[in-house]
């Protein structure tokens, strides 16, 4: 049975969780975007090269790799945020079926 508190921390939850759940995905979105300028830099660094060629150096460049792995935290921040505050949506909608169901009884 899901109790009243339940609910009042589920929401409490929803509320305090706001900022974080914007700094996180405005944190994902910049990286996923950075990464794209990012390869266009390192790529400009071998224009002697053929365009496949530089798209290869700049994939294995040590600085691409280093983004590749803040971007994979930014992401699971993101990610787990995003499915704690879809639980708590899930447990009060669960609450408000069964309150329902209790009202009809």
């Amino acid at each position: 049975m899901i109790s009243q508190r339940d609910i009042e921390k589920a929401l409490d939850f929803l509320r305090d969780s706001a900022e974080s759940a914007a700094v996180n995905r405005s944190n994902r979105v910049y990286m996923e975007e950075y990464r794209k300028s990012l390869k266009a830099q390192l790529m400009s660094e071998n224009l002697d090269m053929p365009v496949n060629a530089q798209e290869r150096e700049a994939y294995k460049n040590v600085e691409y790799i280093t983004h590749l792995d803040a971007m994979k935290t930014a992401i699971y921040e993101d990610e787990k945020l995003r499915f704690l505050i879809e639980a708590a949506k899930i447990k009060i909608s669960a609450w408000q079926t069964m309150e329902k169901a209790n009202a009809n009884v």
